[in-house]
């Protein structure tokens, strides 16, 4: 596949669509090359804290469903991960052409600056806003337009979870406060 090229999977509502995301969630960049170095570094980090808690947590004997939100967003996280770590050295470029694996004059970009990849594309639909509509008004729009992948998918089922059922999460973490008896004099 190359970058822009997509495949109807089921009608206009499944669609893969092939996506080379060079920054965070939706798209979004941070400051260029050093952004990049940063944000994967960032990652890395994050990823190791999060192996580190869910290490604390197993020990503790946390609620299990607790357990399975924290490695549902590790797993998402070493994901990216590896395609930003990875995919520039391994990869050439897919701009207007089919990228290949393991190219003879190497991937097109160095270690911790490769693009995620992301295909997954859900646009439930699609509409136009009214004109009396503000800001929007007579523009076209679409619901569900993000394009993801599995791991952002991990993250993010991880992460609802966890939201969901954070009273009961949070009754297992906390600990009991020590009660002192009380001295008569």
């Amino acid at each position: 596949m190359f970058l822009g090229q997509e495949f109807h999977i089921m009608g206009q509502w499944f669609i893969l669509h092939f996506t080379e995301n060079n920054g965070m969630a939706f798209g979004m960049e941070f400051g260029g090359d050093y952004g990049k170095l940063f944000l994967s570094t960032f990652r890395l980090v994050f990823v190791c804290g999060l192996f580190w808690y869910l290490h604390k947590m197993v020990k503790e004997k946390a609620d299990s469903l607790f357990i399975t939100c924290l490695s549902l967003i590790i797993a998402g996280a070493i994901g990216n991960l590896i395609d930003s770590t990875f995919y520039g050295l391994i990869f050439s470029s897919s701009d207007f052409q089919i990228a290949q694996l393991f190219p003879a004059e190497g991937g097109y970009s160095s270690l911790f600056h490769g693009k995620v990849v992301d295909m997954l594309y859900f646009p439930l639909m699609r509409g136009q806003f009214p004109e009396w509509f503000p800001l929007w008004g007579g523009e076209g729009f679409e619901f569900f337009r993000p394009v993801f992948n599995i791991a952002d998918s991990s993250i993010s089922i991880g992460v609802m979870i966890w939201i969901l059922f954070q009273k009961r999460f949070s009754k297992h973490l906390e600990k009991p406060e020590e009660v002192l008896p009380i001295e008569s004099n």
